[in-house]
């Protein structure tokens, strides 16, 4: 090669190579941690969820119809509480136990025919018991038979939004068009928790003795579990082993629905697992309280500058354990707000956001009133205003 060939390119060379070398690496985003797939679980269906928010964790078949045997109690229980709370029963009014109710197989409260049983009495043989006997006496009293009260049961279930339930006796004894699905239950199960929490001790008690028969919960993890406090169980031939179980760790409840289980120990181990998933890996976070200030307003034309936004009611979310730091909340408010403004009325939008995503959004309301100012700071602010729009400056921001 020729001298000055060979210079040229030992020039060129060391030009370069210092200059590769100093270039900064760029480092590649990392991926975002996904959470885990909810574990194996031996049920025919099964579902998990939020009680707070409604939030679905994780679910296998949950809308198949399937035959709830003694969960179906937990809609009978639903309806007696909701009478005594309307007051159109009390705990202390004595039911007369039928000759139907007396006669009932399955499991019992071990009620006498001919005897009076009070309310209170009765609605923990159903709840703790599990007894088809205080099922039936009660679904007679409020409704005058079980049919009736049948009636009732699916009455509720459309308007608790259970699309796949039809109930065709108050206990759950194996019957044709019987059915509901794990979806429908935590539907339920989260009416129960919500609508009656006055109520819900009784989900969780232990024990109960009727005429000196002591009857333990059939709920294993009411021992097991501390934070587990109720709900119920159900096993016919058909349906196998079910369990509704709800637990509650720090500010996050959730709802464990396990449908078909081979044996009393396998629904319990089998929703200990779903709940143990559950916890681990979510958390229910509450943000901005209702009436407490979110961001504030500039208002035009009004005897203050400003006013306060902020929400009916606050925003309850479920969110992966670990993530509530990285929350953006982004306002969009009127671009420009003028007076009068009345309390209660909207104005602008909050929404919710987390990798990306939009968890949330609601509308902001005005936590205040502002009344108009006095003719000159009226002009005055038309005349801010008009200087605003000719200088093409941003309109009112929050």
């Amino acid at each position: 090669m020729h001298l000055y060939s060979r210079l040229s390119v030992m020039i060129v060379a060391l030009l370069i190579i210092p200059f590769a070398r100093s270039q900064p690496t760029i480092a590649q985003p990392e991926e975002k941690s996904a959470i885990p797939a909810a574990p194996e679980i031996a049920a025919n269906a099964y579902i998990l969820i939020d009680a707070s928010t409604g939030s679905l964790l994780a679910e296998k078949n949950a809308d198949q119809h399937l035959p709830p045997a003694s969960l179906t109690k937990l809609m009978s229980s639903y309806l007696v509480i909701d009478e005594i709370q309307r007051g159109l029963i009390s705990e202390s009014n004595l039911v007369k136990i039928s000759i139907k109710a007396w006669k009932m197989g399955g499991s019992r409260m071990f009620v006498k025919e001919g005897t009076q049983v009070s309310v209170g009495e009765l609605l923990r043989g159903v709840i703790i018991q599990s007894g088809n006997d205080a099922t039936i006496a009660l679904a007679e009293y409020i409704s005058g038979d079980e049919q009736a009260f049948v009636d009732m049961m699916n009455k509720k279930a459309r308007d608790l939004g259970m699309e796949e339930t039809h109930f065709a006796d108050a206990s759950g004894m194996p019957a044709e068009n019987h059915f509901t699905s794990a979806r429908d239950l935590s539907k339920l199960a989260r009416a129960i928790i919500n609508d009656h929490p006055d109520y819900y001790h009784l989900y969780a008690e232990k024990s109960y003795t009727y005429n000196n028969i002591r009857q333990p919960n059939r709920n294993l993890l009411l021992e097991r579990d501390r934070t587990v406090d109720g709900l119920k169980t159900g096993n016919t031939e058909e349906a196998g082993y079910c369990l509704v179980a709800s637990a509650k760790r720090e500010a996050t409840r959730l709802i464990a629905v396990i449908l078909g289980a081979k044996s009393d120990e396998a629904r319990a181990t089998e929703a200990q697992k779903l709940l143990n998933y559950g916890f681990k890996h979510f958390e229910t976070i509450t943000l901005y309280a209702n009436n407490k200030t979110v961001t504030k307003a500039q208002v035009w034309e009004g005897k203050t500058a400003e006013f306060s936004l902020g929400l009916n009611e606050s925003i309850q979310l479920t969110i992966p354990q670990g993530k509530a730091e990285q929350i953006t909340p982004k306002v969009r408010p009127p671009k420009m707000i003028t007076a009068p403004i009345q309390k209660g009325e909207q104005y602008g939008i909050l929404s919710i956001e987390l990798d990306d995503k939009v968890l949330s959004t609601q509308h902001l309301i005005a936590l205040e009133s502002v009344e108009q100012a006095n003719f000159f700071q009226r002009l005055w602010d038309r005349v801010k205003l008009f200087f605003r729009k000719t200088f093409n400056r941003d309109e009112t921001k929050i």
